[in-house]
């Protein structure tokens, strides 16, 4: 079985291929542009572009987007992530984190598996953060230098991507399930 994987993030295929290599489902990684919508919700970004490969390709294909909510912030930027990192720097979201009193928040991910067809197989998960005072890490992009994962210590920057796989794992995981309990 080959499944299609629409990324050009190196990092989401390395975690995906993390499973699906256990279960000798071939993974494809798939650079071609396909639209990326704005919307409300990780779920119809994924969604919309999953299935727009899946008919492309006229196979099994899978998006996976993530969203970060601060709570300080009443749980946006969500969504919009990408384009308000873009606008604030990390000195100064922390700066307004301390101001605000409140440093947690979740990174909420979101999986889909289309089909050809239109049917969907979805998957949402959160994963808890909290932002530090200050970047740390080697070339800490954007606000990772700020992200502490599950009560780490260390910023998302100062340790091997390859230590956080098991978090960012759980939605190609029951992406498995699914193709497992569907073949049988």
């Amino acid at each position: 079985m080959k499944i299609y994987l629409v990324t050009r993030n190196p990092g989401k295929l390395l975690v995906a291929k993390s499973v699906f290599d256990k279960y000798q489902i071939e993974i494809q990684n798939v650079q071609k542009d396909y639209t990326e919508i704005q919307a409300d919700t990780s779920l119809e970004i994924a969604k919309y572009t999953a299935l727009e490969a899946a008919k492309d390709l006229n196979a099994p294909a899978i998006r996976e987007d993530h969203s970060l909510f601060i709570d300080a912030l009443g749980g946006i930027p969500g969504p919009y992530t990408n384009y308000i990192e873009k606008k604030i720097p990390a000195d100064k979201l922390a700066w307004l984190i301390k101001q605000l009193g409140n440093n947690s928040g979740y990174f909420e991910v979101t999986t889909v598996l289309a089909y050809p067809n239109g049917e969907t197989f979805e998957y949402v998960f959160q994963v808890p953060m909290t932002f530090g005072e200050e970047s740390k890490g080697e070339n800490p992009k954007g606000w990772n230098g700020l992200i502490r994962l599950n009560d780490e210590k260390r910023a998302i920057t100062e340790y091997p991507e390859t230590e956080r796989l098991h978090i960012w794992n759980q939605g190609y995981e029951a992406v498995v399930k699914h193709l497992i309990a569907k073949s049988s």
